[in-house]
């Protein structure tokens, strides 16, 4: 599944005016987790794509949206809620961690 790139230019209409909530991952290339969870998260945005939609942040092109939203550790998940958004998720263990995460914030 391909995410959408957010991007300073395009995150107030595609993130935050969203109809659904939107998931928006903090990563980069080079991060070796990023790599490893992104299939167990692009899984998890199929069966949900219905209600939640996700998005991708590559930290190295968008340092302004990384500094805006204080994100230290990659990868980092943030839940982006009728223009709301969560405190970030750090380093998610798992695919059902991140859907524990999203029934927790009531999108699920």
């Amino acid at each position: 599944m391909e995410f959408l790139k957010v991007t300073e230019q395009n995150f107030d209409s595609d993130v935050l005016k969203s109809s659904k909530p939107v998931v928006v991952g903090f990563s980069a290339p080079w991060c070796g987790y990023c790599k490893r969870l992104k299939p167990a998260i692009g899984q998890l945005a199929m069966e949900i794509a219905d209600k939640v939609s996700f998005g991708g942040v590559n930290i190295d092109e968008e340092e302004e949206l990384a500094k805006k939203f204080q994100v230290e550790t990659i990868p980092s998940l943030m839940l982006v809620k009728d223009g709301q958004c969560s405190e970030l998720l750090v380093n998610p263990p798992s695919k059902a961690a991140v859907k524990e995460w999203l029934e927790g914030k009531g999108v699920l």
